[in-house]
């Protein structure tokens, strides 16, 4: 029996995860959960429905305990990091935003294995987590990465010639004037069905370049041999080019089932994860180039990242900014990237490299800080 601590359980992934845990009851047993806690009844119903004990939020605790009076509820800022430290056999991340770097960091201290779907836990602390997590000690929930997890096992580390992303394109890879986009079209994707911040990331393709980031940290190659291609069916979900010519490329459908599956289960498959692809039916797959003057996002992140230090935290903190103003209808969707690339630009100089998770917060205030003078400057 696999024990997991899932945080974020409310969220897309961690309610998938759960239905995981409830088709394979002999496999998982669920210890805690958290959630942010806006929705308490949600918790509340998982928490009796996997007879969970611990439960973590950021607000509604009263409620909770009030509805679960046999229950441990933590409550705070710091509820997922003190539950992440709970001895067990996998912490599930699937919490959004750089707020998912501490649990991760206080998982792995403790020795728990991690299974990241919090992409910003390296982000914005890749050199911190890294450097923390022993081998096989970190496995990557999504799906680009699972892919090419899964795809290096056809070869040897130094047979590597490229990692191959795969990008959907959101609902703009074939729409030219960007500049009229509203908050309803930029949510409406077209394959995937996400939160709101990491679908917005994804039609800016900003999620594209995060997971650059995060591939480089991963897999440890750099930037030059990391690369992404848009591939609208999103059932490849990435390749690795090897030296000898051969791509190895990973296949599944659409959804994030079958990677989470593998990595609260590594190494070892769990049954029936997901459907499989219908092979008595005609499949037509495509791949193009992306347009990075539409796109500029992947540029910049990969600017970001090959400076290194604290650069990858400041373009994820002022994104978090910058979309959640659209969402809220401040700024116009093309001024997302142009005001990360503003904050960027302006932070690039004075920056030092990161030593503990304190200087990633006091980085990430900073360019949040950066971010909210530049969105006033354009809504002016």
């Amino acid at each position: 029996m696999r024990e997991l601590v899932i945080l974020g359980s409310t969220g897309s992934i961690g309610v998938q995860a759960l239905e995981i845990v409830e088709a394979n009851p002999n496999i998982f047993r669920v210890l805690a959960i958290t959630s942010a806690g806006t929705n308490p009844q949600a918790i509340i119903e998982q928490a009796r429905k996997f007879k969970i004990s611990i439960i973590g939020v950021v607000s509604n605790a009263d409620v909770i305990r009030e509805a679960l009076p046999n229950a441990t509820v933590i409550d705070g800022v710091n509820a997922s990091t003190e539950i992440a430290a709970i001895t067990c056999d996998v912490v599930l991340n699937g919490i959004t935003g750089s707020i998912g770097l501490a649990p991760t960091l206080a998982a792995l201290g403790v020795g728990n294995r991690v299974a990241l779907a919090n992409k910003e836990s390296l982000v914005a602390g890749g050199d911190l987590v890294m450097k923390m997590a022993k081998p096989d000690q970190l496995i990557p929930v999504d799906s680009e990465h699972s892919a090419i997890w899964q795809s290096l096992m056809a070869g040897k580390k130094n047979e590597v010639s490229r990692l191959i992303l795969t990008a959907s394109g959101g609902p703009f890879r074939d729409r030219e004037e960007l500049s009229g986009v509203t908050v309803e079209d930029a949510l409406a994707h077209p394959t995937w069905s996400m939160g709101p911040v990491v679908t917005i990331n994804s039609a800016t393709l900003a999620n594209k370049g995060l997971e650059i980031i995060e591939a480089h940290y991963l897999f440890d190659l750099p930037y030059s041999k990391i690369e992404a291609v848009i591939h609208p069916q999103s059932v490849i979900h990435s390749m690795v080019e090897y030296i000898d010519g051969s791509t190895i490329a990973q296949a599944s459908p659409p959804n994030m089932k079958g990677p989470i599956a593998y990595a609260i289960n590594w190494p070892d498959r769990v049954s029936k994860a997901t459907h499989s692809i219908d092979w008595t039916q005609k499949h037509s797959w495509n791949f193009s180039p992306i347009d990075l003057k539409r796109f500029p996002a992947i540029s910049l992140a990969r600017t970001c990242g090959e400076a290194g230090g604290a650069m990858p935290a400041i373009f994820n903190a002022a994104n978090e900014v910058m979309v959640s103003a659209f969402l809220a209808h401040k700024v116009a969707f093309t001024s997302i990237i142009e005001g990360v690339a503003k904050v960027t630009e302006k932070m690039s100089a004075s920056v030092e490299s990161i030593r503990d998770i304190d200087d990633v917060s006091a980085i990430e205030q900073n360019a949040r800080t950066m971010a909210e003078s530049i969105i006033k400057e354009l809504v002016a």
